[in-house]
């Protein structure tokens, strides 16, 4: 199980990521055409970088939904690996089996 202070991070980054999503957007959409004046560009590169490091959404990382191991996480069900296969072999999780062939 993940410390707690690690989960509260990650929790604290989301809320970040949703806050400046659009703001970041609509920098990063200035800064990439074509036909943005040069000032104006580097005005936006300025705004960008002035914006918290949390707030983008490359320093999230996917976590297991139960305690939150930040590796092996199977991003279609929202778990560790090790969590996945306890929860299947105990039958937690419908439409899944065990292969044997």
């Amino acid at each position: 199980m993940a410390r707690k202070s690690l989960a509260n991070r990650q929790a604290r980054r989301e809320v970040m990521v949703a806050r400046h999503a659009e703001r970041r957007a609509d920098l990063k959409r200035r800064i990439a055409h074509p036909d943005t004046d040069p000032r104006e560009r580097a005005e936006a590169v300025r705004a960008l970088a002035g914006l918290p490091r949390d707030s983008a959404a490359v320093r999230l990382r996917s976590r297991d939904q139960v305690d939150g191991r930040p590796r092996g996480v199977l991003t279609r069900f929202g778990l560790s690996r090790i969590r996945f296969r306890q929860m299947a072999l105990r039958g937690e999780l419908p439409g899944i089996r065990k292969a044997s062939w």
